[in-house]
C-alpha cells in the first residue's frame, strides 16, 4: 500500500529484499503504477505478484513484464469494477483476486455484493483460479466459501485475535463445512 492507491501505507519492496523469508510468497500491490515495483519484488523473491485493474491505465503491459520476469501474475478488482472491465483479461492472468471491502483498511466492513460478482464471474470463467480478500469473519465465511472460489484471505479475522492459531483453525473448519 502506497498511501496513495489507497489511503493507507505499508511496508516496501526494499524493506522485504532486506528479510530472508523462507518459502514462497506473493505480492498483492495496493499502489499506483505496479509496474515500477516488479524488478524489485523478483529480486525480493516473489513467485508471483497480484495487481490492480484500477491501479493501471494499461494492465497488459504488467502483465507482460511480469511474465518476463517469470513471475506469475493475479489480477486484483474493488467491489465497484464491473466484470465487463476486466472478463477480456481472464485469459492472460494466473487469478483474478476479488476484492470484498474497499482496499486500504485494515478491517474493513465486507460488502456481501461481491459473492454475486464471483458467482457470475465462475459461470463464465470456471476455469480460471479465484481468491477474495476484505472482510471475512466467522460470520460470513461459510457465504463466502460456497461461492465457488478457490483461496479465501483472511487478516483481521485472525491476527487481532488472542489466539490467531485457533481463530484460523476455526476459519478453516467453518469454510469447509459449506463445501
Amino acid at each position: 500500500m502506497d498511501g496513495r492507491f489507497v489511503p493507507s501505507s505499508s511496508i516496501t519492496c526494499t524493506q522485504i529484499k532486506e528479510v530472508a523469508i523462507p518459502f514462497g510468497w506473493e505480492a498483492h500491490l495496493m499502489v499506483e503504477c505496479p509496474l515500477k515495483h516488479l524488478d524489485c519484488l523478483k529480486e525480493a523473491g516473489a513467485s508471483k505478484v497480484i495487481f490492480h485493474l484500477e491501479a493501471q491505465d494499461n494492465p497488459q503491459e504488467v502483465i507482460i513484464q511480469a511474465e518476463r520476469l517469470e513471475l506469475k501474475v493475479g489480477l486484483a478488482v474493488n467491489p465497484q469494477t464491473r466484470i465487463e472491465d476486466f472478463i477480456k483479461l481472464a485469459d492472460k492472468v494466473d487469478s483474478i483476486l476479488f476484492l470484498s471491502v474497499i482496499p486500504g483498511f485494515y478491517g474493513s466492513k465486507f460488502i456481501p455484493e461481491v459473492l454475486d460478482k464471483i458467482k457470475e464471474f465462475r459461470r463464465l470463467k470456471p476455469q480460471t483460479e479465484t481468491g477474495i480478500d476484505g472482510g471475512v469473519k466467522a460470520n460470513n465465511i461459510v457465504q463466502v466459501a460456497g461461492c465457488g472460489v478457490d483461496k479465501i484471505c483472511v487478516g483481521s479475522a485472525v491476527f487481532l485475535e488472542k489466539d490467531a492459531a485457533a481463530a484460523y483453525k476455526r476459519l478453516e473448519e467453518l469454510a469447509a463445512s459449506a463445501v
